[in-house]
This record gives C-alpha cells, sequence and structure tokens, in this order.
C-alpha cells in the first residue's frame, strides 16, 4: 500500500526525507514566533509526493495533511528544487564506462552491437500558457506542450533528459538545441570501439524513429522492408527502440502530474518538476532493478566491445579543428548506411532461423 501511495519503497522515502533535511533547514522540525510546532519533515515530503504521484490540486490535501494551498505549493517546490540538488549528480548523469560496457553487452545480446540507448520527445500539455505565449508553444496537438527528450535504456533508466522547448518544434529541432552530443564535441566523453558483421566502429549509437537525421549516431528502422532480412531488422529495431516509449509511459504512470496538463505559470517551475520527476524515476528504477533475463555470449566473443578513455580530460579548452571532425565524424552518413547494413546481416545471421 506504502509503495502504490508514493510511487516507491519505504526505504527509499525515508532515504529522500533524511536527505533534504540535511540540506535544508526547511525541512526540519522547527517552532515559530509563539514556540508554536511547525510541519514535520514528513509531511511536507508527503504533500509534495502526493501532488506529483497523483496530480492533485493544492487545497486538496488540506483535510488529509493539514496544509494550506499556499504552503503545499512551497513544499512542491523546495522538494523539486532539493531533489535536484541532492540527488541530479547522481541520477540525471551520462553513464559512466563500466555502465557504457554493460549497455554495450546488453545491445549485443539484443542483435544491436554498440547500441547505448534509445530516443525520443514527449510532449507535458501547458494549460496555463500565458496568451502571448501561445503560438510558439502550439504545434501538431493543437494545445501549449513543453517537449522532453530523453535516452533510456533497457531498464527504463533514462540517461539523458533536456526539457523546455516549445511544443511547436519537432524532434529536429529539440536535437540541434539538446546538448547530447555536447561531450563527445569536446572529446570528454568515453571512446567506444565495437565490431558488427566483421567490421569495426569507434562510434557509440541511439535507435530512433523515422524523422532523425541519418548520422551515425542513430539507427532508424527500414520502412516498408520487402525482403525477409529487412523484415526481421525492422521488428528487432522497433521492439528494442520500444524502450524510451515504456520509460516516458512509466514516468507518466508513476507521477501523474506530468500526465496532466501543467497549471503553473513559470517555466522554470515547470522545469523543475519535470526534471525531479525524471531523477526520481531513476531512483527507484535503480531501487527495483531486476537483472536482465537475456544470456550474455560476450565470452564467446570477448573482444566484441570495448571502453577507452577520453580524448580530451575533463575541463580542458578543447581545440576547433578537433570539435570539427567529431562533429563530422557524428554526422557521418555513410557510417550510417553501412552501419545499418552490418546490422541487418547481424540480425539475420543470430536471429534468422528463429
Amino acid at each position: 500500500m506504502f509503495r502504490r501511495r508514493f510511487r516507491m519503497g519505504k526505504p527509499l522515502f525515508l532515504r529522500i526525507v533524511d536527505a533534504l533535511s540535511n540540506w535544508s533547514p526547511y525541512f526540519t522540525d522547527r517552532v515559530d514566533a509563539i514556540n508554536r510546532e511547525g510541519l514535520s519533515p514528513l509531511q511536507k515530503c508527503t504533500a509534495a509526493m502526493r501532488m506529483l504521484a497523483y496530480g492533485t490540486a493544492a487545497d486538496q490535501l488540506d483535510e488529509v495533511l493539514m496544509l494550506g494551498a499556499s504552503t503545499s505549493l512551497d513544499c512542491l517546490s523546495a522538494f523539486a528544487q532539493g531533489i535536484i540538488e541532492v540527488f541530479g549528480g547522481e541520477y540525471l548523469r551520462p553513464p559512466t564506462p563500466q555502465e557504457i560496457l554493460r549497455l554495450m553487452e546488453i545491445g549485443h545480446a539484443r542483435g544491436f552491437p554498440g547500441m547505448l540507448g534509445s530516443i525520443d520527445c514527449m510532449h507535458w500539455q501547458w494549460k496555463n500558457c500565458p496568451m502571448e505565449w501561445r503560438g510558439q508553444f502550439t504545434g501538431h496537438h493543437g494545445v501549449p506542450t513543453m517537449i522532453l527528450e530523453a535516452v533510456a535504456s533497457y531498464d527504463l533508466r533514462i540517461w539523458h533528459a533536456y526539457f523546455g522547448v516549445a511544443g511547436s518544434n519537432n524532434d529536429i529541432n529539440v536535437l540541434n538545441r539538446s546538448p547530447l552530443f555536447i561531450s563527445t564535441l569536446k572529446g570528454e566523453a568515453p571512446r567506444v570501439q565495437y565490431t558488427v558483421n566483421g567490421r569495426q566502429y569507434d562510434t557509440g549509437y541511439y535507435l530512433a524513429d523515422g524523422i532523425y537525421p541519418e548520422w551515425a549516431t542513430f539507427v532508424k528502422s527500414i520502412p516498408l522492408p520487402q525482403n525477409d532480412k529487412n523484415k526481421l531488422f525492422a521488428k528487432f529495431q522497433e521492439g528494442a527502440r520500444k524502450d524510451v516509449e515504456r520509460a516516458f509511459a512509466a514516468l507518466q504512470s508513476r507521477f501523474s502530474i506530468v500526465n496532466r496538463p501543467a497549471k503553473f505559470w513559470k517555466r522554470a517551475a515547470i522545469g523543475s518538476i519535470m526534471q525531479a520527476c525524471v531523477i526520481l524515476h531513476n531512483m527507484i528504477v535503480e531501487d527495483e532493478r531486476k537483472p536482465f533475463n537475456i544470456p550474455l555470449d560476450l565470452n564467446r566473443n570477448p573482444h566484441i566491445s570495448s571502453v577507452l578513455p577520453p580524448e580530451v580530460m575533463q575541463g580542458a579548452h578543447p581545440v576547433f579543428q578537433d570539435v570539427l571532425r567529431r562533429s563530422a565524424t557524428i554526422r557521418d552518413r555513410e557510417t550510417h548506411i553501412q552501419l545499418k547494413s552490418d546490422l541487418v546481416e547481424n540480425i539475420w545471421d543470430r536471429f534468422g532461423e528463429q
């Protein structure tokens, strides 16, 4: 019952309450000027979690938790800011080299060596969007929305989240503004090497839908496949790409506030809530993670994937020519076509008989 109401186990919730109590005096037991006891940290965190989990209005918590509407909104704002500052560095970061190797091993077991996850975008309706911004934030949905770009892995962990772009943009516009490849362009990201169909590649990739460009870092499905090889590849690619769709569904089911129209006036408040929900989602995923049920066959090919140190130490000044070279590597269309062809052959060789 606790997990159903709070979307997480009791030990994890108490860990969050304890961390926020050490982060700010706002989440501690205090007395006012007339020596009257104030609200406890459990009351404030419970109010914030109920608003996130159920998407309820602030004044609906008055009778249950003895909090007024304005106090509930203050609790939600402070809770979101505390989650971002305390847990954001750990649960909203790029994967480490060890985690990258694990993702590539899982991708190899699923027929996609070198896969780092799936990428897609999600819209969040903004009900109280100011009138002067409605044209900018209204796209094909017909209502003002804000876009979340995310990269998710097989276990629904979100490794990259970029939120706040106006809903009139499409996935390509969001990609051009997001910091997804910033560390790669600087040379600070770990380098990867893997082999597909006997050919070595040095750029990891994400599974994407048809709107994304033909870059070396994206692998898309084959529209209207004609032969058995292409049909099998399209089936596996579209099945694996659903990881990010499942992550969006889990995020919206856990936190109904992002599944309902946002009623806040300020963009910063909406961004903080979305970021806090993503961090809490990752914390729950890590707390309830189950082992991957597909047997890995890396022992037969121990050198199929490897992770190398970054070219540039973090904080060093990047050389502009190197940035241009890395950008050309990311956007290389020939590598995209060759990689896609090799993946088609790889999947057919491994799963064609099935």
